[in-house]
């Protein structure tokens, strides 16, 4: 159960359209390294962690991803309200528009529909927190390049937000990672009891 405080984790108020600018920063909305998949990643990974640390640590992050699905979905809308059919023809939409008018619809960069393939799940814990390791590297290397071809500050200073959130992110797989080598490593002798939604 969550509680959902109704405003963005960060403020997204972009004055001017610019659908060049919506067509590649969509793919962080339903692209293989956005922020989609990695709520539906580590959503789903959660429930074959075995340490109640790792589990809250997947629960949390892939909760604040929902967050930052909610931050780049409201950058495409703002960046694409107001545009005009000649910008959106310019900035290379016309086949996104002609498909979805100016909403927000899960793609990447090229237009390439979101697949559950972008999402993986191997049930050990610790292949699926290296696997989160390197998912958030990946999602931060896409801000970082996304930010290359920002030069609106109502566009850069989100996306510099997002950008950090993945170090933190980063970090705290990694924190939970030595966590569950640790517990995997040691003796058993009693057995730590799963929290009830996971029974």
């Amino acid at each position: 159960m969550w509680l959902y405080e109704k405003k963005l984790e960060f403020p997204v108020k972009i004055k001017n359209p610019n659908p060049k600018m919506a067509k590649i920063i969509i793919s962080q909305y339903g692209g293989p390294d956005g922020e989609l998949a990695a709520s539906l990643r580590y959503l789903s990974q959660r429930f074959s962690m075995v340490t109640p640390q790792a589990i809250a640590t997947l629960n949390d992050i892939g909760t604040e991803e929902l967050a930052h699905l909610e931050i780049v979905g409201s950058m495409v809308h703002q960046l694409m309200k107001g545009a005009s059919l000649e910008e959106i023809e310019k900035g290379g939409l016309a086949p996104y528009y002609t498909d979805h008018d100016k909403g927000v619809y899960p793609v990447d960069a090229n237009g390439v529909p979101f697949t559950a393939a972008y999402v993986q799940v191997k049930g050990n814990p610790v292949v699926d927190l290296t696997e989160d390791l390197a998912a958030e590297q990946k999602a931060r290397g896409t801000y970082e390049w996304l930010l290359n071809f920002a030069d609106d500050p109502d566009v850069i200073e989100p996306l510099k937000f997002l950008r950090e959130r993945e170090v933190v992110h980063y970090q705290r797989f990694g924190e939970a990672l030595r966590i569950v080598q640790d517990y995997l490593q040691d003796p058993h002798l009693f057995v730590i009891p799963k929290p009830d939604f996971m029974k």
